[in-house]
């Protein structure tokens, strides 16, 4: 069974520095105390995390290695020279790939695009990648994209072949060495910018490019909806300049200048103003459906389409694709959900790891996410091919590191690696049940007493007579939201239904809530079945703004209800 919540409400900041700020700024309290509850401490911190401005981006040459790729790269233009652009099948690697397109064309290159394939080449820098992107014909200069940072032997070949590799990516470094390469850069190796993902650090590299080197011609605004793709669709924290980023990035989707981006949002319905959620929930899935299923050229093909035309048809075919994902999702969740209810709760207690021969591994990576959330466990969903070997992806929870829990297993895996929260396994069949206990061993040592109790943090408790106009007018600025950046929960006590909730599409309820002669609507998504307590309720709720028929109004979606008390 899914583990309950434990409501966890957030202390708030010192009222005077509450009230103070909020009349510097003339926003709401509630606002000035959430920004300040994430971190936001002084006026300056404030004033940049409201008011984000392109004139705030750092200096692109303090990212170790930026000069050096410079460099080369210009080196490459001066001489005319043969450039193989290699990158990776997901969302960050296609937009990283797309914006090194444009900026080298810019500059007078004709790049060669290439993009491994999932099930033949892999992720990453391979022998077999490598010798694909050369298509017969090796380039002078390979440069590497969302991948590359521990290609340690490939880089050697590399060398060897007498080509130059130049590697952009923001994976954590191996403890025993990364590439040795001509220029490798890569935020986590220096004191900055580690919450970068690739499409942030390729557009440092435009800059400092532009910089260098001054084009009239070409204006890196326009890319900023690309950035703000990858940024995004990564899960990379919110924060600094990803924050700016995702705002303006989202900001210039609405007025996109990229034929195939507004055909992939015509498809995916999605309006102005875009919001992450349009990011993470419609572009995203459906560009990264053809890297899941079979290759990400057509996602980069349609990012550089000039023609509104055929972009519509490349952007249904994506579409078309992300359905086919969808259908691969729900069976291999089925599946995995059937053989978890199987295992003993040993098996269970502390780590989830299932695999199966058939499941597809393009899918494995959403079902680890969706399960990991359910139970509240790290899981590592293992698709096994005829060989035995498995594949799979793993997502963790606040306060495990995945990294660190396959550092521990290195004897039983083939190969390993990834983020503190989301990592990619390769293991044997026969070494599936030992990785398992391996990793519960793994989750014990780096669990807190509390660690795996699911919480819903609360951001501040408010009344439902503060749900005004005027509070949404100062909320837009806390946006965008994502990871580091959450939407903000709060919570409202003591309220109670004025007359009962009504069923909608046999799915939803809808509420008209009462707190002290304050009435509010209010809609719980997939509740329907719930069995609620009797009122009066606490309820914990986002809130946003609700454009009908010309009047505008708060609209509350609760995200959990319990009785008051």
């Amino acid at each position: 069974m899914p583990a309950k919540l434990r409501w966890v409400v957030n202390p708030p900041p010192d009222p005077e520095l509450v009230r103070e700020y909020a009349n510097t700024f003339g926003l709401a309290p509630v606002v000035v105390s959430l920004a300040l509850q994430r971190g936001y401490g002084n006026q300056e911190q404030l004033e940049q995390f409201f008011h984000p401005r392109l004139k705030d981006l750092g200096d692109p040459f303090s990212l170790p290695g930026v000069a050096a790729a410079v460099q080369r790269i210009l080196e490459a233009v001066d001489g005319n020279q043969s450039v193989v652009l290699y990158g990776d099948y997901d969302v960050d690697g296609v937009s990283s790939i797309t914006l090194l397109i444009a900026i080298l064309s810019a500059l007078g290159l004709e790049p060669r695009p290439f993009l491994p394939t999932r099930l033949e080449e892999g992720y990453g820098l391979s022998v077999k990648g490598i010798a694909n992107s050369f298509d017969g014909d090796p380039p002078d200069l390979l440069i590497a994209a969302d991948c590359g940072t521990n290609s340690r032997e490939e880089a050697r070949l590399l060398r060897e072949m007498g080509i130059d590799l130049i590697i952009l990516d923001h994976h954590e470094p191996a403890a025993d060495g990364v590439a040795e390469c001509v220029a490798l850069v890569n935020p986590k190796l220096g004191r900055d910018f580690h919450y970068l993902c690739t499409a942030g650090v390729v557009f440092k590299i435009a800059h400092a490019l532009m910089k260098t080197r001054p084009l009239t011609d070409f204006d890196l605004k326009n890319y900023l909806d690309i950035v703000a793709l990858g940024t995004i669709a990564d899960i990379v924290p919110l924060e600094g300049e990803n924050r700016l980023f995702a705002r303006r990035g989202l900001a210039q989707l609405d007025r996109t200048i990229h034929p195939g981006l507004a055909a992939l949002k015509a498809v995916a319905g999605v309006t102005s103003p875009a919001r992450t959620h349009d990011v993470g929930f419609k572009l995203g899935p459906r560009l990264n459906a053809s890297g899941r299923l079979d290759t990400a050229v057509a996602s980069l093909d349609l990012l550089l389409c000039q023609d509104p035309a055929r972009a519509r048809v490349l952007a249904e075919a994506l579409d078309q694709q992300n359905r086919d994902r969808q259908e691969l999702e729900l069976a291999t969740r089925e599946e995995a959900e059937r053989i978890i209810h199987q295992l003993t709760p040993g098996q269970r207690s502390h780590a989830i790891v299932v695999g199966a021969r058939g499941w597809h591994p393009g899918v494995v990576g959403i079902v680890a996410s969706r399960i990991s959330k359910q139970y509240h466990r790290p899981t590592f969903i293992v698709g096994i091919d005829e060989n035995g070997l498995g594949k799979g992806s793993g997502r963790s929870i606040p306060g495990i590191s995945l990294v660190q829990a396959l550092e521990s297993c290195r004897d039983l895996i083939e190969s390993g690696g990834g983020h503190e929260m989301a990592a990619g396994v390769s293991v044997k069949e026969e070494n599936l049940d030992a990785f398992r206990e391996a990793l519960i061993r793994s989750v014990i040592e780096q669990a807190e007493h509390d660690t795996l109790v699911p919480k819903l943090p609360i951001d501040a408790e408010i009344s439902l007579a503060e749900l005004s106009l005027d509070l949404l007018d100062s909320y837009e600025l806390l946006r965008p939201f994502g990871q580091g950046n959450p939407q903000p929960l709060f919570m409202a006590t003591g309220v109670r239904s004025v007359g009962d909730p009504r069923v909608i599409k046999e799915r939803h309820l809808k509420f008209r809530f009462e707190q002290n002669g304050v009435e509010q609507e209010g809609i719980f998504f997939n509740a329907a079945e719930l069995e609620l307590p009797k009122p009066p309720w606490d309820i914990a709720f986002t809130i946003d703004k609700n454009e009908f028929r010309g009047r505008t109004q708060v609209n509350m979606v609760l995200q959990a209800l319990r009785k008051s008390g």
